[in-house]
This record gives structure tokens, C-alpha cells and sequence, in this order.
């Protein structure tokens, strides 16, 4: 079983993944942090995240156990790993990887839920259930400038909001594997929900999606 969970940053389907993924006993892998450990690798290297041969070579590199690096939550990082994954070559390199984990869940669990930015559309688009997790930008910049000032980080809200906006274009103008919701996707808006709402309007769509199959 497959659940594919897509969305834009700051649009909780990280949180909402982890959530399905504990509710339904299956492996959850959050392909962002792929491109993040991507583009740690290239910074690491003194390379440029927008050459396509730095971040190929940065991709080749990425590791399952890099995904723990607690500096794949910066900011700069963040920022990195949009134009890394803007690169065809990185994709291609990544999408390997997250085949292979849904074929060979870890743990030995049942399936995987599998959250980025083209699960639904490029790297599962068999998924039996699909779901495209948004909001307004000013919500999810909020909610960023608020996971920034948490961690101590300096944030100023105009700032973070800008960088939003030019992710959201960078991710949906991108030629390769554009971020947009699979033709036969849930699309659920956060703005106005919490977090028990969204696993609630989650839970219901997958449930009527998968009735009749194990889960």
C-alpha cells in the first residue's frame, strides 16, 4: 500500500505524513529531506547548489542514514534544496531511491507514506491514494517564522514570506516534475485547519479510497 502525500513548504503534509503513517502501521520517508541531504552535500563540498554537476554529484552522495543531520532543518538549506531539486539529473538520481523504499518498506511494514512535492505525479503515481496538502502563503509563512523563532533562528515574517513566494514559483515553474496535484488527487487546505482536523478530513478520504483493500 501506497500513500502519496504532496504539497507545497509549510503546508503541513510532513506532520500530516508521519500522522497516516502511524494511524495506518507504515513507513513513512519525507523525500524533501532527500533533496536537503542533497544539497548539504554540495554545500559541504564548497559546490554551488544551482550547477547541475555539483548537485548531481551531491545527489550521488546522499545516504539513508543522512536523513537524521539536524542541519537539514536550516533555513539555508531549505533554500538550497529548491534548486537542487530543480535540476533533472538530481531527480533522476533520487527517484531510485524512493522506489526502492515503497517495494522495500523498512521494519517489514506493510507499505510506505511517501510526502514531497511530486510523490502523486513522478515517483507514485500508481498510489492507490493521493493527497496534495496546501495553504495560503502568509499561513505557512507564519507557520515557518514560527518554527524559526522556536529554534531560536532570527526570522523577520516579510522575509520568510518572500522566500515562500519564491519557492512556491521555483517548485511550480520548474520544467522538470513542476509541483501540482495529480489529476486524482485529494487537495485539502490547512489554512484554517489544525492538525487533528486535517488528519480527520486525511483519514476519511483514504479510508473511502482503499475500502475493500489491507491497510
Amino acid at each position: 500500500m501506497i500513500i502519496a502525500v504532496d504539497g507545497p513548504a509549510a503546508s503541513g503534509k510532513g506532520t500530516l505524513a508521519r500522522r497516516i503513517a502511524d494511524h495506518y502501521g507504515l513507513a513513512h520517508l519525507e523525500s524533501g529531506l532527500l533533496y536537503r541531504a542533497a544539497a548539504l552535500q554540495v554545500l559541504l563540498a564548497g559546490g554551488d547548489p544551482a550547477d547541475p554537476k555539483d548537485a548531481e554529484a551531491g545527489a550521488k552522495r546522499v545516504r539513508f542514514d543522512q536523513l537524521a543531520d539536524p542541519r537539514l532543518k536550516e533555513e539555508r538549506i531549505s533554500n538550497a534544496a529548491s534548486l537542487v531539486a530543480a535540476i533533472p539529473a538530481v531527480r533522476v538520481t533520487l527517484l531510485a531511491f524512493q522506489r526502492d523504499f515503497t517495494r522495500k518498506p523498512p521494519d517489514g511494514a506493510k507499505g510506505a507514506v511517501l510526502d514531497g512535492r511530486d510523490i502523486g505525479t513522478v515517483v507514485c503515481p500508481e498510489a492507490p491514494a493521493k493527497l496534495f496538502i496546501t495553504a495560503s502563503s502568509e499561513a505557512r509563512a507564519m507557520r515557518r517564522f514560527k518554527e524559526l523563532q522556536a529554534s531560536g533562528a532570527p526570522a523577520i515574517y516579510e522575509r520568510v514570506l518572500q522566500d515562500m513566494k519564491d519557492r512556491d514559483a521555483r517548485d511550480s515553474q520548474r520544467r522538470t516534475a513542476p509541483l501540482r496535484p495529480a489529476d486524482d488527487a485529494f487537495v485539502l487546505d490547512t489554512t484554517a485547519l489544525d492538525a487533528e482536523a486535517a488528519v480527520a478530513a486525511a483519514i476519511t478520504y483514504i479510508d473511502g479510497k482503499t475500502a475493500g483493500k489491507s491497510l
